[in-house]
């Protein structure tokens, strides 16, 4: 029988990302670590065939119970529940390689998981690495992992992605979009939500209060003019909005700079005007560290920065560090949450 202290952990629901790279070894590392078996309950969507292929590459033989898609899901496990969704045969699979077959299970998973969480049965949602181009062979309209849980879970408020390194954040103004198109969607209004987004999702993370720097567009952020206006007459103003609005936010600084400040405790995370603005510098400082956090949804969701790794799939040699610092995260979010729906109560 489950007991008091089982029943007050979160549940995390796991989506096992594409099955031609290191996501089922991933998946199947994660689910053996003890500490993290500890900290929460776990719903994982896959196929068993593929996860257990990705166990005999790490070596593993992680505990689990499984069940039937569709079957009722036990209360009292005791263990990470494997919803065997059977959607790969193994036969098909093409490892190193983005297929069809793959795209079409790694987005069954991500939706099981998502509307699992989004019908109140799991605090959090957490991915191994998806390709962008298998997804997109399965679902045509693939932007990014935010137009797919917008669609998967019928939601159309704010939403963005954050790069998580540890304790210091990246949020972001724009992101998919061409660089050609970046000036033309900054707006004070834009800024202000995106500020707005990234106090919410920092403070679910137990920054209290976050303290964001905002970064330029333009080289020396502007230049006093010199090199652009778009400080002066967008990024300033917004600036200064939220700081009336409370917000602990400073800015606009000099992209080339703002990261050592914030790298050395200044501030608990950066806003960027455009995607590679801060992803570059993240990624350096942290690429087998780092985390994406998709914020605003109901939930969070959590999956490591990096990619698919193609060309060390079977091999049985996937770092562990960032799906680590992703679940960790997911955990941590979901517990906060928990505890203030509790409380609220």
């Amino acid at each position: 029988m489950e007991t008091q202290a089982q029943a007050s952990l979160p549940v995390i629901a796991v989506a096992m990302g594409d099955p031609s790279g290191i996501s089922p070894e991933l998946t199947a590392r994660i689910l053996a670590e003890s500490d993290l078996r500890s900290a929460a309950r776990y719903v994982v969507f896959g196929d068993l065939r593929l996860f257990q292929l990705g166990a005999a590459d790490a070596g593993l033989t992680p505990d689990l119970h499984v069940v039937g898609e569709g079957d009722a899901l036990p209360a009292d496990a005791g263990k990470p529940v494997f919803v065997d969704l059977a959607n790969h045969d193994p036969a098909d699979l093409q490892r190193g390689k983005a297929t069809l077959a793959g795209g079409k299970a790694a987005t069954d998973n991500f939706r099981r998981a998502l509307q699992h969480a989004a019908a109140g049965k799991a605090d959090a949602v957490f991915f191994t690495p998806f390709n962008k181009a298998a997804m997109r062979f399965a679902y045509p309209g693939y932007d990014d992992e935010i137009r797919f849980v917008r669609d998967a879970i019928a939601f159309d408020g704010p939403a963005s992605e954050f790069n998580v390194l540890e304790k210091l954040w990246n949020a972001r103004v724009t992101s998919h979009i061409p660089l050609s198109e970046v000036a033309a969607n900054i707006s004070q209004e834009r800024i202000l939500r995106a500020l707005d987004l990234a106090d919410r999702n920092l403070r679910a993370a137990g920054f209290n209060p976050p303290r964001i720097a905002v970064a330029g567009i333009n080289p020396h952020a502007g230049d006093g003019g010199n090199f652009g206006r778009d400080e002066i007459d967008t990024i300033e103003p917004a600036v200064k909005a939220a700081k009336a609005k409370g917000y602990t936010v400073e800015g606009p600084f000099p992209s080339d700079t703002v990261f050592l400040r914030a790298k050395n405790g200044d501030f608990d995370a950066v806003l960027t005007m455009y995607h590679d603005q801060g992803q570059i510098a993240m990624k350096l400082m942290g690429f087998d560290r780092g985390v994406t956090l998709i914020g605003g949804f109901p939930f969070p969701i959590c999956t490591p920065a990096h990619g698919t790794a193609y060309e060390i799939a079977g091999k049985g040699i996937a770092n562990l560090g960032a799906t680590r610092a992703a679940l960790s995260l997911a955990i941590k979010m979901a517990s906060e949450g928990k505890a203030a729906r509790k409380a609220a109560a």
